[in-house]
């Protein structure tokens, strides 16, 4: 008669068996974590070589000859800029992807075009577009859709743009606008400066006119600065007097960063002289001074 409260010498070998088959999976599992953690390192190794080799690459005769003549304002660029900005090219180029819309086929001009016009904006700085992978080029002003909230009301519409920037990308753009901007280099309109603003503005997480500063850039001397001459431009606007800083900068605060973005890039003097704070922030925040540039 079996005791039911006892294993058998049958069930004591299985149980047995049993508890010799565990320490022989777990050293399987954990070489398993440890060659995908080996090959993630590598591979994130292997990434961030082709990244320095791509900072530290120059252009081609060619390629800088093509810029030179589609983006005027490379011309007032100082010489110690170019070397850290042909890098950033280069790295652009290798990491965003070009796509385009509505029959636009993307040339090398393209490409090197607003690649040239978007690292300008990071030519001195740490900071790079790391949400953004892909640009979609249209070749003129194209229909886009957003939605517009009233109460409990959500209302659809369809606008016409020249370019568009999403949280984490892509950045959306006019072909026909985007050359234009980028010849008329002392107007205060780019587009792609403009599109490319609100990227760096996105990377806090909010597009919002308050982008990540440096350890050494006083956040709240930014924010008093701007929200002060954002208030004047809105005061202006509603009033109907002519400003320096295009009226559109006054939809928004983020609309505002963009608009005098532009601004500093191809008018500073102008911008210097009307709201001089914003200069001073946009230079500490680009580590550029584009008054010396002419």
């Amino acid at each position: 008669m079996q005791n039911g409260s006892c294993l058998g010498l049958d069930d004591l070998s299985v149980s047995l068996l049993k508890l010799r088959k565990v320490p022989h999976k777990m050293p399987f599992i954990f070489i398993l974590m440890l060659a995908v953690l080996c090959v993630y390192g590598i591979l994130r190794l292997r990434k961030r070589r082709i990244r320095q080799t791509l900072l530290h690459s120059r252009l081609d005769d060619y390629e800088r000859a093509v810029i030179w003549q589609t983006v005027p304002i490379y011309q007032r660029l100082p010489d110690e800029l170019l070397t850290p900005l042909e890098g950033k090219i280069n790295l652009f180029l290798n990491t965003v992807e070009f796509i385009g819309c509505d029959g636009f086929e993307v040339t090398e001009e393209v490409t090197l075009s607003v690649a040239a016009q978007a690292c300008l904006l990071v030519a001195n700085k740490d900071m790079w577009y790391q949400n953004l992978q892909t640009v979609l080029i249209y070749p003129g002003a194209f229909q886009s859709r957003t939605k517009e909230r009233s109460g409990y009301i959500i209302r659809e519409r369809e606008t016409v743009r020249i370019g568009e920037s999403w949280a984490r990308g892509p950045v959306i753009l006019s072909w026909q606008h985007t050359e234009q901007g980028a010849a008329k280099s002392h107007d205060g309109h780019n587009v792609v400066m403009h599109e490319f603003a609100h990227q760096l503005d996105d990377l806090s997480g909010y597009t919002d006119c308050a982008p990540i500063l440096q350890r050494d850039h006083s956040q709240g001397e930014w924010n008093q600065a701007f929200y002060a001459a954002y208030t004047r431009l809105v005061s202006d606007v509603d009033a109907g007097r002519r400003t320096v800083i295009d009226p559109y900068g006054a939809t928004a605060p983020e609309e505002f960063f963009a608009v005098v973005v532009e601004l500093f890039f191809e008018r500073p003097a102008d911008l210097n002289k009307d709201e001089p704070q914003i200069y001073e922030q946009l230079s500490k925040f680009f580590k550029l001074d584009p008054i010396n540039w002419d």
